[in-house]
This record gives C-alpha cells, structure tokens and sequence, in this order.
C-alpha cells in the first residue's frame, strides 16, 4: 500500500487536504495530512514563536514513521505543497532509505542552505511579522499574492480565511539543510498552470537556463500539469488525487536535453572573426579596434541567471569572445562582462555590476565615453529596464538579443524594478531588437507586450527577425540568415554610435 505524506503551504494546516486525502483512501492508498506545529490554526497556534524549519522537519519525520509502521506499511510518496517542499526535502534527506518519490506541489527547487523565503510566493512575507514572530495570515483578496486563486469558489476562501494560522517566521528564514541532492530519489513535479508556467516552461528552462536545470531531465523525474490555480487540493481535488496516484506509479511526462546547447556551450560564434587579443580590467573584457583616438564601446550584456561556478564564464566563452572581436573590426571598442545573475533574487546585484562596469570603461582613455551602447541577450533583458527609463545622454542605443522583457509569471523573485516593458517611453534610447522565430512562447510574449508599448509610446524600436532562429541562435543556427541578423544588428548598432560625429 502506498502510503502519501501530504504537507502543505504557509498558513494552512492538515484540514486543507480533506477531500485529496479521501480520494487517495478510496483508491486503496493510505494518507497522512500533515498539520505543522503552530499551523493548527486554533489559539495555540500563536504560541509557536520559537517553531523554525527544523520543528517541521520533526513533524514530517512523525508523519514518516508513523506511515512506515504495521502490517501494510507500504512505499512512502512525501508531498510539498508551496513552503511545504523545505520540510519535505529535509525529512527525505534523514530517512533516505524510506522515501519511494517526492512530490513538488507548486513548489519551488530549494536546496541545501536556501531559506523558505527565497521560494515562497510572497517575498515581503518575513518583514511582516510582528515581535511575537509570527507572520499574520492573508484574508480575501491577499490570499492572490501567495498564488493564483483560480478555481476557488467563495466558500473555499471563506474556509481558508476561517482556518488560515499565523506562519512562524522562523520557519522561513531557518536554513534548509541536505547532505545529499534533492533530486537523490525519484521526483515528480505538479505545476498548475494558472499560477506558472507548465511544462512547456520546464521545456524552456532545459533549453535556454543554466546547466544546473538539467537534472530536471533525469529518467526519474516525471511531470503533471493541472489547469487550476495555486490551491489545487481546494479547487480540483480530483485531478490532484489522481496525479499523486501517477506519480506514484512512476508515471507522468518526461523530459530530455534538447539537442541545442546553451550559448556557453555552444560550438562557437557563427560569423568567422580573426583571431584578437583582450584585455582584462577587473570585470571586464576590452576587444580594441585599430583605429586611433578614442572610440564608441558596445557592452554585451549576458543573460541568466547562471551558476556562479560555471566554466567557462559568459565573457571566456567563444560566444562572447565571437561578438567582441566582430565589433572591434567594425571599427568600436567590444567589451565582455562577468555579472552576478545567478539567481532570479540576483538582478539588483547584476544591475549593481553592469553600471560598475560603464563606469570604468568610460574611464578608459581609449574609450569615447559619450558613444556607449549596450548589447544584452536573454533573461539579462530585465537589466535593461534602468536604462529605458533614465538613459544618460552618453547611451546611444540598446541593443536585445532574444530578450525577457518582463518576469514571467512564476518569477516572483525579481525586483519590482526590472520591467522593461514599463519603462520604455518616447524618450528611451533607440532599441535594435532581433526576434527569434523559434524563440519559447513564455518569452515571446514578453517581447510581443515591449512591442506593443513601443507603437503605443512612439519610442524607437528596429525590429530584425529571424523566423527560422532559435533562442540562442549565434551558437546553435549557423545559418546565412542568422548571420545576416547578426551583421544587420551590428551596423545598426554602429549607426546610432557614430552618428553626428
């Protein structure tokens, strides 16, 4: 018999699992609702102030235990819904030998040393607390800024209002704490596609996101998508209780690397550039052209986020290396930038960086410091916001390679600051944006609402597209219309430097 260790999100207790847990029972699997100590939401739910992450490990390891006891004890399926992964994973660390499969409910992919507030869905929730260290639950219409309420009917956030608990605070700073790989065990994560993305967006992170995202394509990680909002066990029980039993049974969609190579791992740049040396200045890469005198400078500007130990970094790879030697032929100084996107929480620190690194290269005397551009790609496209909306006088032009332009829907991390969309305006710098044909829905989307502000503002947008191009494409599609994308953004980018010189 299995047995499913069923632990909930912030605020809410055991009870939220009452109609999944019946189902389960009636399918011939056992259950065990997990109500977290302080999450009883009675009176002595507010007497918790010293319970910390480490008291909800204890509480699942209970729950473990007692599932794994008498005559039927069967495989244990742990399931985390939302906060409730941080409890689950550091259970499953300490009784290894127990755990059959671990459920991600809407949940995101901590790992060792990560607090539960980097992941949950309301990242002001910690400030909140009051000096009993306790943080008040959300009632009505703030339930929306801990998930999508899709699917919930007036009785169901009726019932969650009468029976939210205050979260201990403790318990979303504590870090979690493994001494193995989450992804250890079989895996299956349930995405509910009215509060994220689904699969397809899993899809885009094994594509185009860091290498770290890989192990999500592990033959024992499966997949379910729900079509409800962020409660599912409230508003579609059903379809709920019948993917635990999937996932149980080691079903679900799979998913494998594509053939395409992230951009650092590519083969090299796809326009043939001769070979020419760099100079490296703290953070960054200077491609010096022959010209004498000071010369205009583009600044690439890499995506994210990516591992903070990844070799070889954006500016050492043939990538960047490729786009910097090609500028400097032209005529302008190239310049390659490390940043610190390695997180979606990272964008204030790589902002921080990239305006560190205009600095010290419009100190450079071989660099004209009132002939800048910035050439960014991917998810670095958020960095670009700053600029859109405040561009000195120096900063000729923004170039976006396939760029996010807004945060995805799922991306709750990122600083209110970082929306390009937002910020563009009459009076933004030009923009030479290429479009890839090919590029991933979710992006797309982003780019087709920047599109739609820039013809509604009047501000200047170049759009150059690449129908056959994928996300990535200068190491992937080596293709003659690719390199005439590239050539044509490179000229563009030359013209809004050098003009009225």
């Amino acid at each position: 018999m299995t047995a499913f260790v069923l632990v909930s999100g912030p605020f809410t207790g055991g009870w939220v699992w009452d109609e999944v847990a019946e189902r389960l029972r009636r399918a011939g699997a056992a259950a065990y609702p997990v109500t977290l100590t302080g999450m009883a939401g009675d009176e002595r739910a507010g007497t918790q102030t010293e319970t910390d992450l480490e008291t909800h490990i204890g509480d699942v390891l209970r729950a473990i235990d007692e599932a794994g006891t008498g005559p039927d004890a069967g495989e244990v399926v742990l399931v985390g819904h939302d906060y409730g992964i941080h409890p689950v994973l550091g259970a499953a660390d300490r009784r290894a030998g127990r755990i059959a499969r671990v459920v991600y409910l809407d949940a995101g992919l901590p790992g060792d040393g990560d607090p539960a507030s980097a992941f949950v869905p309301d990242p002001t929730a910690v400030g909140r607390a009051g000096a009993d260290g306790l943080v008040p639950p959300p009632s009505g219409a703030e339930w929306a800024r801990w998930g999508s309420t899709e699917g919930l009917s007036a009785a169901d956030l009726a019932r969650l209002d009468r029976l939210a608990a205050p979260q201990p605070v403790r318990t979303l700073t504590q870090p979690l704490r493994l001494t193995g790989s989450p992804f250890d065990r079989p895996t299956t994560g349930v995405l509910c596609t009215a509060n994220g993305p689904g699969i397809s967006g899993v899809e885009m992170l094994l594509a185009a996101g860091p290498p770290r995202f890989r192990v999500l394509a592990s033959p024992t990680v499966t997949f379910f998508e729900l079509e409800t909002g962020h409660w599912p066990m409230l508003s579609a029980p059903g379809p709920l209780a019948e993917a635990l039993l999937g996932a149980a049974a080691d079903e679900g969609v799979r998913l494998s690397v594509p053939e395409t190579a992230s951009p650092f791992e590519g083969g090299g740049f796809l326009l043939d550039v001769p070979e020419r040396p760099s100079e490296r200045h703290g953070p960054i890469d200077l491609y010096l052209p022959e010209a004498e005198g000071p010369r205009p400078a583009v600044l690439f500007v890499h995506g994210g986020p990516v591992s903070p130990d990844q070799k070889p970094t954006p500016r050492d790879s043939a990538f960047f290396q490729g786009y910097g030697r090609y500028v400097a032929g032209l005529g302008v100084v190239g310049v390659t930038l490390d940043h610190r996107l390695y997180g979606l929480a990272d964008y204030p620190h790589a902002a921080g960086d990239l305006a560190r690194a205009l600095e010290l290269l419009r100190t450079d005397p071989r660099v004209d410091p009132d002939r800048i551009a910035l050439w960014i790609f991917s998810g670095g496209g958020l960095l670009a916001a700053d600029w859109l909306a405040a561009p000195p006088p120096w900063l000729r032009c923004v170039a976006l390679n396939y760029p996010v332009l807004a945060p995805l829907s799922d991306w709750r991390q990122v600083d209110a600051r970082f929306r390009p969309a937002e910020a563009l305006t009459a009076a933004s710098p030009p923009v030479v944006l290429t479009r890839a044909g090919l590029e991933h829905p979710p992006f797309q989307e982003t780019v087709d609402a920047f599109l739609a502000v820039a013809e509604r503002t009047g501000a200047e947008v170049e759009l150059i597209d690449v129908p056959l191009a994928h996300h990535g494409f200068e190491a992937i599609d080596h293709l003659p219309e690719t390199r005439e994308a590239v050539t044509r953004a490179a000229a563009s980018v030359v013209r809004h430097l050098t003009a009225g010189r």
